[in-house]
């Protein structure tokens, strides 16, 4: 058998490995939706809570935070607010005068900011922890807007002293702004309706998403600290802490909605960030994980959890594969051919059925759900390359710097946003680079491959073809965004084109050698 259908193969296998755990953590959310944590006494002598906001050049939504945070319905006495601002652009001076201004109606709101973003988040993190005066502290990225009774409707839950940490749930402030956010708030419905409660109620690790949470102060020291050395600060922190002994509770009744990354660019900035520092985090605790004396199904659940981006570099083989094995014969009844089916509908249909039954849980459509599942699917495979790169470069060491997400306050349908920021929002936007160009080469070689289909009878091949090609000029396209009229030339066609030309070249010299 030719190396390239085994380099196929294996890779579907791997797929489908990843694509049974999302099945069982489907099982496992099913099985304990109904049940809740305790409801926690109310709190006759409220605790002191420190309210930690770390921002970095978010000058359209860093005062809507502020503002909310100070209308916080908990007692000013026990509550206090640190702005930790590490920006180099007008955010800084505007929050300067907000904070003033908050001060002088007596809320008690200080301003930190630091000449130097040593430590990006987790050290803004750090220094404003030296002088919280709160024994628990409370998260809020910028982009957020937590409920006015947040903290009522979380604190209670610290009266069990082993807890170190209570996340909340977040919601979307613009769900249905474009097609892009539609598709995110799918992915992150997954995550916080079905896997952090199937993980929570099971006993196994879950993480602190960053925002949106409150920390026991202690615990944080007791488990070493905030560390920058990961760009998943708080994944890193969230496994130290519960390797330590610490527990954790998921509220899925109690939510803070956020803004949702609106172009493309920011969105692959926030994929590759995530990506990169969950491996990075795989890498530095995971084998402490496996040495341990924790129940095997933690460790497991903890194994999968922590390399769950390895799938993208898995789906990175068989986008490049796909054309040449469909010049290959198979008989039906082959082993191998069986295999593919079922590696087939692992990676698939229960993905599919994953995010189906997340947004039934969430409250949506049955079949507006359904309509987007093309676009689902096309999105993940068009990602592929992105965060394919963000897993290879945790994996050789390469490191980068922490890359915030660009926000632009867009909420509900309001698609006019950036025409209203006008020439401003250019100092937010992520940079087009050479990644985007690839993307629409692949394109071109999936359209290649739909012809190749059609003159061979692949007719079952087609749709799939159909879905690579649609997923990567989605992704492509959408990273040039409205810079495409001034960056599209002859030459940057051609080279496009080339690189499709040679790809395809490339693939069918490496079928005839396998």
């Amino acid at each position: 058998m030719s190396f390239v259908v085994i380099a196929y193969f294996l890779s579907l296998a791997g797929l489908g490995l990843f694509g049974l755990h999302r099945l069982f953590l489907l099982i496992l959310y099913w099985k304990v939706r109904h049940h809740r944590p305790p409801v926690p006494l109310n709190e006759t002598q409220w605790p002191m809570v420190t309210i930690q906001l770390p921002i970095y050049n978010e000058r359209y939504v860093a005062r809507r935070l502020v503002i909310a945070c100070a209308r916080m319905d908990y007692p000013r006495e026990r509550m206090e607010i640190q702005v930790l601002d590490d920006s180099t652009d007008c955010t800084a001076p505007r929050l300067e005068v907000l904070v003033r201004r908050l001060r002088h109606l007596g809320i008690p709101v200080s301003y930190l900011h630091r000449a130097k973003r040593s430590g990006y988040k987790a050290g803004a993190l750090a220094e404003g922890l030296k002088v919280a005066r709160g024994e628990y502290v409370a998260l809020f990225d910028a982009d957020f807007l937590p409920p006015s009774d947040f903290l009522r409707h979380t604190v209670g839950y610290f009266a069990d002293p082993t807890v170190a940490m209570v996340q909340a749930r977040w919601d979307h402030l613009n769900r249905d702004f474009s097609l892009l956010t539609r598709l995110q708030s799918i992915f992150l419905d997954g995550h916080f309706y079905i896997e952090h409660v199937a993980r929570h109620r099971t006993g196994r690790f879950f993480n602190f998403n960053g925002t949106a949470g409150v920390w026991r102060k202690e615990s944080i020291a007791a488990a070493g600290g905030w560390q920058g050395d990961t760009l998943t600060e708080d994944l890193d922190l969230s496994y130290r802490a519960q390797i330590a002994g610490w527990h954790f509770v998921y509220l899925d009744d109690v939510s803070s909605a956020a803004e949702l990354p609106s172009d493309m660019g920011a969105f692959k900035a926030q994929q590759h960030r995530w990506a990169k520092g969950s491996i990075q985090t795989a890498r530095k605790l995971l084998p402490l994980v496996l040495r341990s004396r924790l129940p095997w199904k933690v460790k497991l659940e903890a194994f999968f959890h922590l390399t769950n981006n390895m799938a993208y570099l898995l789906m990175v083989i068989p986008c490049f594969l796909w054309v040449p094995t469909l010049l290959r014969r198979f008989d039906t009844q082959h082993p191998i051919y069986l295999a593919f089916a079922a590696a087939f509908a692992c990676t698939t249909l229960f993905v599919i059925a994953y995010h189906v039954a997340c947004q039934m849980a969430a409250g949506q459509s049955f079949w507006k759900t359904i309509g987007l599942v093309p676009a689902l699917l096309g999105l993940g495979i068009g990602m592929s390359l992105n965060n394919g790169k963000a897993v290879i470069e945790a994996l050789l060491g390469h490191q980068s710097p922490f890359q915030r997400t660009p926000k632009y306050g867009t909420h509900g349908q309001n698609r006019d946003v950036h025409g209203q920021r006008g020439s401003e929002a250019r100092f937010y936007q992520v940079r087009v680079n050479a990644l985007a160009w690839l993307e629409l080469a692949m394109a071109a070689y999936f359209g290649v491959g739909l012809w190749i289909a059609v003159v061979y009878h692949r007719w079952l091949a087609i749709p799939f073809l159909l879905l690579f090609l649609g997923g990567f000029a989605y992704v492509g396209l959408s990273s040039l965004g409205h810079r495409l009229h001034r960056m599209v030339r002859v030459g940057s066609l051609g080279a496009a084109l080339g690189l499709m030309i040679l790809g395809v070249w490339i693939s069918h010299v490496v079928f005839h050698v396998g």
